[in-house]
């Protein structure tokens, strides 16, 4: 049985690491002749058109990419956000959706309405999951521990009844917790190599598609140069990059070792003359074509996020993991614990940390052994692909489209 076309409405927020990781399954569900809405602020709205789905344009208060220190430095300052942008979000989208209810709601785990609105619509709903996913006994073992704190105090009291509230007053009875992060349906776009107790996680929920990153031909080709016999990437995603003492580091780690050439992707927040000079084996970008390099390279200087992470890991590339934020640590970690990375703490990078890092990668033959065999285990996971499948038989399972094909 084949789902017909129907109308999918995908959901998510103004952010890299958010929106990147469905692009490639919005634009096959697109290819199978599904109508996809894709609601999403302004500066993400051309980005989601080149798949081929229609964006909905909705005005969001969070903080972007580029503003990363507005989120705060508290636990709540990183929840209350989300939880305001949603509520002045909802209507919106309600509006927006008035007239053209969709089949099916995609959503990413930080686009709130979504749910709520496909409960009120009476349409199923499924959560495009871009991180690590909860296992059984998460609660206990890390939430519970995590909350305590928060919970007891005034401001956080205040912020579950707000969440309690509105959840209610859309006839959502779901504690905000498990609304969060207990979905009905979730395909996780990330390798289950990454994720923490994998073999106890509810896989009848949450399903591991692996990466669905697509060719990324828009982003350009990059050619290693002439005589380059080992290449470096060093690359701290979009968001926190102003670190220009780092990316000297790197630069003097690496610049002086016999064939080796560096690329530098220094963000928006540092100019190259904060660098200095630099070797002529260091090239220096704001911007890469980060999967083109990652497949010609030797080694990844990366700050562990989930999109990095998984890129390394497709390319079979070994890592040096110097986290710096939210669930980078873990990332971090568990790339070190798969056997193809190093983790060093932002705290401890020297130059001489970091060369010895890498150089321990590149000449260990089981760290390329490992490599290869994880990169085989997420090709066999279906990425892109499987994802769209599955979405089909959700909207099989839904009775959707103008008729059903068996």
């Amino acid at each position: 049985m084949t789902s017909s076309p129907a109308h999918i409405a995908m959901f998510s927020i103004a952010a890299h690491g958010h929106v990147n990781p469905s692009l490639e399954v919005i634009r096959e569900l697109v290819a199978r002749g599904h109508r996809v809405s894709y609601a999403v602020p302004a500066s993400f709205a051309e980005k989601v058109a080149e798949t081929g789905a229609t964006p909905v344009v909705y005005a969001s208060t969070l903080p972007t990419d580029e503003d990363p220190d507005a989120w705060g430095t508290e636990l709540i300052d990183n929840l209350e956000p989300f939880l305001a942008d949603a509520m002045q979000v909802l209507p919106q989208l309600a509006e927006a959706f008035d007239e053209d209810r969709p089949d099916l709601v995609l959503h990413d785990i930080t686009a709130y309405p979504a749910p709520v609105l496909a409960h009120t619509w009476g349409v199923p709903a499924v959560s495009l999951w871009p991180n690590l996913v909860p296992w059984e006994g998460y609660e206990e073992e890390v939430a519970e521990p995590m909350f305590a704190e928060l919970k007891a105090s005034a401001r956080g009291k205040a912020y579950y009844a707000r969440f309690e509230e509105w959840l209610r007053g859309h006839g959502v009875d779901t504690h905000p917790d498990r609304f969060v992060a207990r979905p009905r349906r979730a395909l996780v776009l990330i390798p289950r190599a990454l994720q923490p107790h994998a073999d106890r996680v509810d896989e009848s929920v949450y399903t591991f598609v692996g990466a669905c990153q697509g060719t990324r031909a828009e982003q350009g080709e990059w050619r290693r140069p002439d005589g380059a016999e080992k290449v470096a990437l060093v690359s701290l995603g979009s968001s926190f990059t102003k670190q220009p003492g780092f990316y000297r580091d790197c630069a003097e780690a690496l610049a002086g070792l016999p064939g080796w050439h560096v690329v530098l992707q220094i963000g928006r927040f540092v100019d190259p003359t904060e660098l200095g000079e630099l070797p002529l084996n260091v090239e220096v970008h704001s911007w890469v074509p980060q999967l083109a390099i990652l497949r010609q390279a030797d080694v990844f200087i990366t700050h562990a996020g989930a999109g990095g992470s998984q890129e390394g890991l497709a390319t079979g590339t070994p890592m040096v993991a110097v986290p710096q934020a939210v669930d980078q640590f873990g990332n971090a970690d568990m790339l070190q614990s798969l056997g193809v990375a190093r983790h060093v703490p932002m705290e401890e990078v020297t130059p001489e940390r970091l060369r010895e890092a890498v150089l321990a990668l590149v000449d260990d033959p089981e760290v390329a052994c490992r490599a290869r065999e994880i990169r085989e285990s997420m090709a066999r996971e279906g990425g892109t692909l499987r994802a769209a499948g599955l979405i089909e038989e959700e909207l099989v399972r839904a009775g959707a489209g103008p008729r059903a094909e068996a």
